[in-house]
């Protein structure tokens, strides 16, 4: 029996792979990732099961399943987990933010770490104004800029409860125009298949990432996934925040015609804006036409109230 069945991850990206191994073979015959997702610093995952040739089979907190290699993780008990969950963690709201060993930029720096990564927060009462004091998974204390800093709103108390925990969402219109300002800020990034940081991002990761970084766990992959809370509505009744799913790809409609995704086309090859309308000089011929359906996690409003609740 395995004695130690959690694990956070400890270096700022780790690749969550397919199956235990980092390569496959594709249809074609080709050598290809087998990467299907990242894990970024600060996040838990459960260990679903006994080490595969330095991977381990995980499970993680948005109920995403995959390997990753051991040396990536700190491991440790459940306790351990729910203590580091439980200590003041925030997010970093930064592209790549430095965490240095002085409050001060002369500082030496100890870690880097992307957008969306998980740091313990010790103190924000410190001498130096405009500086956090926190500490890392090693035991190290260093300061990042307050700035750097985002609250933490999503659970990974799923690991260990068995479910997804959903934010409560007391106003739909403030919502939907966060998610949608999440996902600008991804903007330019390059396109990584498997990626959800801001050193690389898929179609998926970028999606995900934004709903997350708001607190509401939605489906890792391209598609309407039973048992998470986005569910199909008609596409005439999309609202900013909303998804519009694609053979394969996946985005966010911002209003007014304009969508965001992350795409690997030449031309774009990441985060970019486009037009659903055909006179647009950024309107997509080829995703216009492939346009299958989308989906909202939202009620339709009663009575026009905006606050709808989420659907479980």
């Amino acid at each position: 029996m395995m004695l130690e069945s959690y694990g956070i991850v400890k270096i700022p990206v780790a690749a969550i792979w397919e199956g235990p191994e980092e390569i496959k073979e594709n249809s074609l015959g080709e050598t290809v990732s087998a990467i299907s997702d990242e894990g970024l610093y600060g996040m838990g995952v459960a260990i679903t099961g006994e080490e595969v040739e330095g991977f381990y089979p995980v499970r993680t907190f948005y109920n995403y399943a995959g390997f990753i290699r051991k040396e990536a993780m700190e491991t440790g008990s459940l306790d351990a987990l729910k203590a580091w969950e439980q200590g003041d963690l925030m997010v970093i709201d930064g592209g790549y933010v430095d965490i240095l060993s002085l409050p001060k930029v002369q500082g030496v720096r100890l870690l880097s770490l992307f957008k969306g990564s998980l740091i313990k927060v010790l103190s924000f009462d410190i001498e130096a104004e405009g500086w956090a004091r926190v500490e890392l998974l090693d035991g190290r204390i260093g300061y990042t800029r307050n700035q750097n800093l985002r609250p933490k709103e999503f659970s990974q108390s799923g690991l260990w409860t068995g479910e997804l925990p959903q934010r409560e969402i007391v106003d739909e219109a403030t919502f939907r125009k966060a998610v949608v300002e999440t996902a600008k800020q991804y903007l330019g990034t390059q396109y990584r298949w498997g990626g959800r940081s801001t050193a690389g991002i898929d179609c998926s990761g970028l999606t995900s990432e934004s709903y997350l970084l708001n607190g509401i766990l939605i489906y890792r992959d391209a598609r309407i996934e039973p048992g998470f809370p986005v569910h199909k509505i008609p596409k005439d009744e999309m609202l900013p925040g909303d998804l519009m799913y694609f053979p394969g790809h996946i985005a966010m409609y911002m209003g007014h015609g304009a969508y965001i995704h992350s795409t690997g086309k030449i031309g774009s090859g990441g985060v970019v804006i486009n037009s659903l309308n055909p006179e647009a000089e950024d309107y997509r011929a080829d995703l216009a036409k492939s346009w299958y359906a989308s989906g909202s996690i939202f009620d339709a409003p009663c009575g026009g109230n905006m606050s709808a609740r989420i659907r479980s």
